[in-house]
Order: structure tokens, then sequence, then C-alpha cells
């Protein structure tokens, strides 16, 4: 990882994740998420898309990055049970919500 955070292409992660397998399904993209995770590590978005077109993130969960889209992540959660701490928050940034919920 580069300081945490690496891109890769969709089509690179089933290449590697089901090579066997000749589309991406959401059950899979859900797979590949929580081995992600057992391993330490997180997407952005946090539900993988199931174009291998699409790029994605993969965070390192320790670091500076890491941490941070984890509090953006509860944030975004407490803002959509409406329990906003930041008011006016996704209204200023639109695009944040759909990336990490």
């Amino acid at each position: 990882m580069d300081h945490g955070v690496k891109r890769f292409s969709m089509r690179f992660i089933k290449r590697y994740a089901a090579p066997d397998r000749v589309r991406l399904s959401v059950e899979l993209c859900e797979r590949i998420s929580q081995s992600l995770e057992s391993l330490g590590l997180m997407t952005l978005p946090r539900q993988l898309p199931t174009s291998e077109a699409e790029y994605v993130f993969i965070i390192q969960k320790s670091s500076p990055l890491g941490q941070a889209v984890t509090m953006a992540t509860s944030v975004a959660m407490m803002e959509k049970m409406g329990t906003s701490l930041i008011p006016g928050l996704f209204e200023r940034f639109p695009d944040a919500r759909r990336h990490l919920t």
C-alpha cells in the first residue's frame, strides 16, 4: 500500500479473487469485502461495484486515511439514522454519502 491506499480496477480484483467466475455478483463483492476486512483493509466505495470497468480504493484501516474514512463512515451512518453531528454536511458534499454508506 502506498501511504495506506491503493487504487484497483474491479477487473484486477476479480482476476485474483475469483478467476473462474464469468461475472462479478453482489454476493461475490460482499465476500471480497469481508475478506479484505479480515486483513485490516476497507474499500471506498464501501459497497464494491459489480462492473469490472469500475475502480475502487483499498485502504489500510490502521493508516491515518483509513481512520479518517472510518470516522466519516460513522458520521454518514449517524446522518442516515437522523442523528446528524454536523448539520448540512451532506448538502455541502453530496457525493460523500454514496461512497461512505
